[in-house]
C-alpha cells in the first residue's frame, strides 16, 4: 500500500474523531506520528482543509450520493469529504486524488467502500460546476459555517458579516513576537533575513513581526533559546494594552497556555511579581515550558480564578489581565474544528462565566489599577454585553480602552472602538478576530472586603 493513501486513510480517520467523537483537531493530530515531513505536511493540510470546509463539502457529498439520506460509515464518509476537498481545494493533480483515495479504503480495511467512494469522487469531476452554485445559494453551506453562527455574525457585525466569514477561510498568517529582553527586533531582522525568510509588515513597537511563510518553530532561529514566540498580532496587542510597570503586581488569570504571560514579563521584566492562575494544571504544564524558554519567571497557580479565596494572598494588584474562556469564534481560522464543535447553546453559559470571572476578579484590583478584559469571540454576548453589563452595575469601573489606543500606533482598519472597548475583525490588518476592554478603577467607598473573598486564615492555604 503507498504512503499516500495511507496519509489519506489517516486524514480520514483524524476527520472523524473531530465530526463522530467532539474530539480538537489540534488534539487528535498530536497524537499522530508521521515518518517524513512531507506526509506530515501532508496530513496537516488534508485535516485541516477537509474540517474547515467540512460544511459545504458534506453538503457537495449529499448531492453525489447515489441514493438521498443514504447512511455511511462515519471513516468512509469522512474519507469521502477528504477526497472531494482534494478535488476543490487542492492542487493535487486529480488522477491521484482519486486514486489515492480509493485505495485508502483498503488501509481502512473497507476494501468493499471503494467502489462508492471512487463513484463518488468520479461524479464530482464530472458534476461540480453544476452542483456548487446550487448549494452555494446558502450562505452558511458557501462559507462552510454552522447556521446559527452566521446568522449571529449578521445580527452583531451587520456589513461586516461577509467579511468575517471570508476571512475565517483563509489560511492564518504567521506572526512572531521578538523577545526584546534576549535580542532587538533590528538583529532578529538579521537573522531571518540570512535565513531568506521575509518579513511582509510590523506592528506595534516592531517586535510583532508577520513573515512571509509558515514554517516549524525549530526553523525559527534563536527559537529555543527564548528569541522568539509565535503569536497572533491581535494576542500580542493584549501586553500593550495592559501597559505593566517595573515594581507592580500583576495577575494573569486564565493564564493558559501563557503567551500572554511571556509577553507580559519581556515587557516588564523588573515587576515586583507576576501570579499566573488556570484551572487547569495540564495546561500550566505549558505554561510552566514557555517561560523557562523565555527565561522568565512567575508564580503559577492551579485554581479556580472565580474562587480568589482559594489563591489569593490578600495583597492587591496593579493590574489585572483576564483572559476569558470563550467561543473562540474569532480565532476560526486557525482551529476550523470551532465550526463543528461549537454549539449555539454554549454562548448563554461562558457569558455568564465571563462575568462571573469579571466580578470575582475586581475587587482584587487596588484603586487607581487596570483590568484587561481579553477575549478571543467574535460575538457580543461575550464582549461588548458583558462589559455594558458590569459597568452599569459596577461604580467604581470606568472605560479606558480609547484613551490607551491613543498613545498606540493606529492598530488598522477593520477595528472598531465602540462604546465598550474594542472590536477587532478577523483578518483586520492581518490579526484574528479578538475583543478587549480596558477598565480603570476608580477610588471607592474604604470598607471590607466583599464577603466572597472573606480572607482568613483558614483560606490562604
Amino acid at each position: 500500500m503507498s504512503a499516500s493513501a495511507a496519509v489519506r486513510a489517516r486524514a480520514a480517520r483524524v476527520v472523524a474523531e473531530v465530526v463522530e467523537r467532539g474530539r480538537s483537531l489540534d488534539a487528535v493530530l498530536a497524537e499522530e506520528s508521521t515518518s517524513n515531513k512531507q506526509e506530515r505536511g501532508l496530513l496537516r493540510s488534508l485535516s485541516y482543509d477537509s474540517i474547515r470546509w467540512y460544511v459545504r463539502l458534506d453538503a457537495l457529498l449529499t448531492r453525489l450520493l447515489a441514493r438521498p439520506n443514504q447512511e455511511l460509515e462515519p471513516e468512509i464518509r469522512a474519507l469521502a469529504i477528504v477526497g472531494l476537498c482534494q478535488l476543490i481545494y487542492t492542487d493535487i493533480p486529480e488522477h491521484a486524488a482519486v486514486a489515492e483515495t480509493v485505495a485508502a479504503t483498503r488501509v481502512l480495511k473497507q476494501p468493499r467502500a471503494s467502489g462508492l467512494v471512487n463513484a463518488i469522487l468520479r461524479r464530482c469531476q464530472r458534476e461540480h460546476a453544476q452542483l456548487l452554485p446550487k448549494i452555494d445559494r446558502d450562505l452558511a453551506v458557501r462559507t462552510a459555517h454552522p447556521r446559527w453562527l452566521v446568522e449571529k455574525l449578521r445580527k452583531d457585525w451587520g456589513d461586516r458579516a461577509n467579511d468575517i466569514l471570508d476571512a475565517n477561510n483563509q489560511r492564518p498568517p504567521f506572526w512572531i513576537r521578538v523577545n526584546r529582553a534576549r535580542v532587538t527586533a533590528a538583529n532578529y531582522r538579521e537573522q531571518l533575513q540570512a535565513r531568506q525568510i521575509g518579513v511582509l509588515a510590523s506592528a506595534f513597537d516592531d517586535t510583532a513581526l508577520l513573515l512571509d511563510q509558515a514554517m516549524d518553530v525549530s526553523e525559527l532561529p534563536g527559537f529555543d533559546d527564548g528569541w522568539v514566540s509565535v503569536q497572533d498580532a491581535a494576542a500580542q496587542l493584549a501586553g500593550h494594552l495592559l501597559e505593566p510597570q517595573a515594581g507592580e503586581r500583576i495577575l494573569d488569570a486564565c493564564a493558559a497556555p501563557g503567551g500572554k504571560t511571556g509577553h507580559l514579563l519581556e515587557l516588564a521584566p523588573e515587576l515586583a511579581a507576576l501570579t499566573a492562575v488556570d484551572v487547569s494544571p495540564e495546561r500550566l504544564t505549558r505554561v510552566s515550558q514557555n517561560l523557562q524558554r523565555l527565561g522568565v519567571t512567575a508564580k503559577i497557580v492551579a485554581a479556580d480564578a472565580a474562587e480568589p479565596a482559594s489563591w489569593w494572598d490578600g495583597k492587591p494588584f496593579n493590574r489585572i489581565l483576564l483572559d476569558v474562556p470563550c467561543s473562540a469564534t474569532g480565532v476560526i481560522r486557525r482551529h476550523p474544528d470551532i465550526k463543528l464543535l461549537r454549539r449555539s447553546d454554549d454562548i448563554a453559559a461562558l457569558a455568564a462565566r465571563q462575568s462571573q470571572l469579571l466580578r470575582a476578579l475586581w475587587p482584587l484590583l487596588q484603586p487607581g489599577g487596570r483590568l484587561l478584559y481579553a477575549s478571543c469571540s467574535a460575538l457580543q454576548a461575550e464582549t461588548t454585553a458583558v462589559i455594558a453589563d458590569f459597568l452599569r452595575d459596577e461604580p467604581t469601573a470606568r472605560d479606558a480602552t480609547g484613551d490607551r489606543l491613543q498613545a498606540l500606533p493606529p492598530i488598522g482598519e477593520g477595528t472598531h472602538i465602540g462604546t465598550h472597548g474594542l472590536r477587532i475583525a478577523a483578518g483586520s490588518a492581518g490579526m484574528d478576530g479578538f475583543y478587549y476592554a480596558l477598565l480603570d478603577k476608580r477610588p471607592g467607598p474604604s470598607g471590607d472586603l466583599p464577603a466572597s473573598i472573606n480572607m482568613n486564615s483558614s483560606n490562604l492555604g
